[in-house]
């Protein structure tokens, strides 16, 4: 029930996901911030059987926005991987650290990714 779940919690918000043949959830996503604001991309997230006790790990997103760069340190130069679970896509590993202070819900996850391109 944790994916559909994190699906409904989309949908409420104007978006329309699917499931990908990877597992990835994915959806359009038109930019709203920072200096890639109003670019459309494909977003997408592992969301796993633990939501809403745990959030997906990061966005995964095409086309590519930054170069890779899979050393660990912060946003927004690292962290950048090939995705793992859906080829030719990006991967940002940027963990929620405040998750659980949270109401744990897909807005707060949502403002994270909005917080994540503000900050680019």
């Amino acid at each position: 029930m944790a994916r559909q779940d994190f699906i409904e919690g989309l949908k409420a918000m104007g978006y329309q996901p699917e499931v990908r043949a990877t597992g990835l959830l994915a959806f359009p996503y038109v930019i709203p911030v920072g200096k890639f604001a109003e670019k459309e991309i494909s977003l997408g997230f592992a969301v796993g059987d633990d939501f809403p006790l745990n959030p997906p790990s990061g966005p995964h997103l095409f086309p590519h926005l930054l170069p890779f760069n899979p050393q660990p340190g912060s946003h927004p130069n690292c962290g950048i991987h090939a995705s793992p679970v859906q080829p030719g896509w990006q991967y940002w590993s940027r963990p929620f650290l405040d998750w659980a202070t949270t109401n744990r819900d897909v807005r707060v996850y949502m403002a994270h990714i909005r917080h994540l391109f503000d900050t680019l």
